[in-house]
C-alpha cells in the first residue's frame, strides 16, 4: 500500500458507498475518517486535522450544502460534493458556496480518485511557498503575492478557496489576455472542458464577489461577451 499522509473525510448517509470509497482512497494511501450526516462532518472537521472532504447533498441533519457553507467560514481544504444528476442546481449552488468541484452518482471510483488526486496537490501547491525570490502580481489594487499564496485588495486580505485562487493568478499573470471558458477549464482542472460553462462561471462569479466592489459593475474581472474572461491590466 502507498503511504500517504493526507486524512479525507468521507460524508454519506448511505454507508455502502462511504464504505466503497473508503476501500478505493484506501489502496492510494489515504488516511480515511467517516461521517453520515453534515452535522457529524462540521464536528469532526472542528476536532481532527482533514486534509480534503468528501460530502453527499442530500443527508438528513443538515444537509452537504449547508454543511459545506459552515465549513467554510473556517477552512479553505478542498471539497467535493457528491450529488446525484438530478440535482444539477444544487451542484452548481455548491460550487457557488465555496465547494471546488462534484462528482455525479453513480460515478466512477476511479474518476472519484483523480480528482481527489488533482485537488490535494492544488492544495498542497497553494500550502507550501516556493524559495525563492517572491513572485508578485498586481493590477490597481489588487496584489497577489504567488510565494505566500496571499491576496489582497485596497490592502484588505481576501480569502479565495485553491480553484478561486488558480483561477484568479492566471488571469492575473496575463492581464489584458482573453481566456475562454474552455481554455480556464483545461488550465485549472487539467482535463478536456467538456460541459465546463457553468462550473468556470459559478466560480468567476464567486471571485467577483470577494475582490470586486460592486460584482455587478466589476473593475478587474471582466467578461469578454461571446469570449471569455480577462482581468484587466490597471
Amino acid at each position: 500500500m502507498k503511504m500517504n499522509t493526507n486524512t479525507i473525510l468521507v460524508c454519506d448517509d448511505d454507508k455502502e458507498i462511504v464504505d466503497a470509497i473508503e476501500i478505493y482512497l484506501s489502496q492510494e494511501g489515504y488516511q480515511i475518517l467517516k461521517a453520515y450526516d453534515g452535522l457529524q462532518a462540521v464536528s469532526m472537521m472542528e476536532k481532527q486535522e482533514i486534509q480534503l472532504l468528501i460530502i453527499d447533498i442530500m443527508m438528513p441533519k443538515l444537509d452537504g450544502l449547508r454543511a459545506t457553507l459552515k465549513i467554510r467560514e473556517k477552512s479553505s481544504i478542498p471539497i467535493i460534493i457528491l450529488s446525484a444528476k438530478s440535482e444539477d442546481a444544487d451542484k452548481i449552488l455548491g460550487l457557488n458556496i465555496g465547494a471546488d468541484d462534484y462528482v455525479t452518482k453513480p460515478f466512477n471510483p476511479l474518476e472519484l480518485v483523480a480528482r481527489v488526486k488533482s485537488q490535494l496537490r492544488r492544495y498542497t501547491k497553494l500550502g507550501n511557498a516556493a524559495e525563492e525570490s517572491q513572485k508578485i502580481y498586481q493590477t490597481g489594487g489588487l496584489v497577489m503575492n504567488d510565494d505566500l499564496k496571499e491576496v489582497t485588495v485596497d490592502g484588505e486580505p481576501v480569502k479565495l478557496t485553491p480553484i478561486e485562487y488558480n483561477i484568479l493568478l492566471l488571469l492575473v499573470k496575463n492581464q489584458g489576455k482573453v481566456f475562454s471558458i474552455n481554455q480556464i477549464y483545461e488550465s485549472i482542472w487539467n482535463e478536456d472542458a467538456i460541459g465546463a460553462d457553468n462550473t468556470v462561471a459559478v466560480h468567476i462569479r464567486h471571485i467577483r464577489e470577494k475582490i470586486e466592489i460592486n460584482a455587478k459593475e466589476p473593475r478587474y474581472l471582466k467578461v469578454v461577451w461571446g469570449i471569455g474572461y480577462k482581468v484587466e491590466k490597471l
